[in-house]
C-alpha cells in the first residue's frame, strides 16, 4: 500500500490542542506518513501540549522572537515554512484555524503548488478587523485551500455561499471537541485527576476542585491597551463585591497581557493568577469552575460541552452556535457589561439555570476520523 506523506503545520497552544486528535489518527492508520512541522510561534505554550497528547514534533522552525511585529512574523514565517515544505516534500499539508502560522503555512503552500486543507473552515464574523488579524486570516486561508473541513453546518453552509465548491467541503464536528472529550475520559481515572490536583495545590491555595470559581481567560490582540485594562477592572470590581468566589485566570505571556493583569489584579485575596495551565488541568478546571469568562474560540466551543456558562469578551464572535443554543453570552470589554452579566449568573438561579443546558453543537469527537477519510479519498483519485 501506498502512504500518503501528510504534513501538520501548527504553532500555537491552540492549534496543538486541536490537530493533536489528527496527528494520533492519522499515525494509527496506514495509509499515511506523518510529518509534524511546528512554527514555535508559541513555542513555550506549546511544548506541553504536545508533551501532554504524546506528539511528537520532526521540524522546529522556532521563529518566534519577543514582541516581535504581524509583518516581521508573517515574513519569518511564511520565508521558514517554505524551506520545510521544500526538504519535507509532503503529498497533502493541514493548517488549522484563524492563526498566523495557518495563513503562511497556506500562503507557503500555494506557491509550492500543494494541497492544502483547512480545519476548522467557514468561522466568520464579518468583521475583518474583529477579531484582528484572525478574521482576514481565515477568509485568505480559504481562498488558498483545496479542502475545506467545516465544523457545523453553519459554517458550511458561508463557504457554500462564498462559492466555494461544495464537492471540497466535509461537515466534521470540531477536532476540539475529540480533545476534549478524550481528556474528560482521562480524568475518570482516580490517579489522573490526584495528579492534576497536586499540580494545581502549588497555586491554588483553596480547596480543591474549587467551588463557586469563575475561569478567566484573555488574550486577544484586538483588546490589547484599553479593551484589557477594562477587562481587569471589571475582574478586580468583581472579585470585591464576591469576596466568596474564586477568581481563577491563567495569564497568557504575551507582555501586553501580563503588564495590564499584573497591574490591577495582583495582590487580591480571592485572584488567581497562575501561569499557562496544562490542557488537562484547563479541562479540569472547565469541569469543576461555575461559569467561564473568556475571549478564546476554543473554550466557546469545550465549556457548553461541559455545561459550564460562558461570557464571550468580545464584540464578535464566529462561534454563533454558542450564543444561538443560550450557552454562551457576548459582553465585549466593557467593564460594566461584564460586571452587570457577571452578577446575574452569580445571584440569579434562573438565569444560570438557562445557560448551563449542556448543549453541544460544535461535534461528537469523531472530527478527526472525518478528515482522515476525506483526505484519503482525495489523495486516492
Amino acid at each position: 500500500m501506498t502512504k500518503h506523506r501528510l504534513a501538520v503545520i501548527l504553532g500555537t497552544r491552540p492549534e496543538a490542542i486541536k490537530l493533536a486528535p489528527v496527528v494520533l489518527a492519522a499515525k494509527r492508520d496506514r495509509r499515511f506518513e506523518v510529518v509534524t512541522i511546528s512554527t514555535g510561534q508559541h513555542r513555550e505554550m506549546l511544548t506541553p501540549i504536545l508533551e501532554a497528547f504524546g506528539v511528537s514534533i520532526d521540524h522546529e522552525l522556532a521563529v518566534m522572537t519577543h514582541d516581535q511585529s504581524l509583518p516581521t512574523l508573517t515574513g519569518r514565517l511564511l520565508d521558514a515554512v517554505s524551506n520545510c515544505l521544500a526538504q519535507s516534500r509532503p503529498d497533502f499539508v493541514l493548517v488549522q484555524g484563524d492563526t498566523t502560522t495557518a495563513f503562511a503555512a497556506a500562503l507557503a503552500c500555494f506557491y509550492a503548488h500543494l494541497p492544502v486543507g483547512h480545519v476548522e473552515a467557514g468561522l466568520r464574523t464579518q468583521d475583518v478587523w474583529s477579531p484582528f488579524p484572525e478574521e482576514a486570516n481565515r477568509r485568505m486561508i480559504t481562498v488558498l485551500s483545496s479542502l475545506h473541513f467545516a465544523p457545523t453546518e453553519a459554517a458550511r453552509d458561508r463557504l457554500l455561499g462564498e462559492g466555494v465548491a461544495p464537492h471540497t467541503v466535509t461537515t466534521t464536528g470540531n477536532t476540539v471537541i475529540d480533545a476534549l472529550l478524550a481528556e474528560r475520559d482521562r480524568q475518570s481515572s482516580p490517579e489522573q485527576e490526584q495528579s492534576i490536583r497536586d499540580e494545581l495545590s502549588s497555586w491554588l491555595p483553596i480547596p480543591l476542585p474549587p467551588e463557586n470559581a469563575v475561569l478567566i481567560t484573555g488574550h486577544r490582540r484586538e483588546s490589547f491597551g484599553a479593551g484589557f485594562l477594562r477587562i481587569c477592572h471589571a475582574i478586580r470590581h468583581l472579585a470585591e463585591e464576591f469576596p466568596e468566589a474564586s477568581w481563577i485566570y491563567p495569564v497568557h505571556l504575551n507582555p501586553r497581557v501580563q503588564e495590564p493583569v499584573q497591574e490591577v489584579l495582583q495582590g487580591l485575596k480571592n485572584v488567581y493568577l497562575l501561569p499557562p495551565l496544562s490542557y488537562a488541568t484547563l479541562v479540569f478546571l472547565l469541569r469543576h469552575c461555575r461559569l467561564v469568562l473568556t475571549d478564546s474560540g476554543g473554550i466557546q466551543e469545550e465549556a457548553p460541552s461541559l455545561g459550564k456558562p460562558v461570557l464571550v469578551m468580545r464584540e464578535t464572535t464566529e462561534r454563533e452556535e454558542g450564543i444561538e443554543a443560550g450557552t454562551a453570552r457576548l459582553v465585549g470589554t466593557s467593564e460594566d457589561r461584564i460586571v452587570s452579566e457577571v452578577r446575574r449568573l452569580l445571584t440569579e438561579k434562573s438565569a444560570y439555570a438557562a445557560m448551563s443546558r449542556a448543549v453541544n453543537p460544535y461535534g461528537d469527537g469523531q472530527a478527526a476520523e472525518r478528515i482522515l477519510e476525506t483526505l484519503a479519498q482525495r489523495l486516492a483519485q
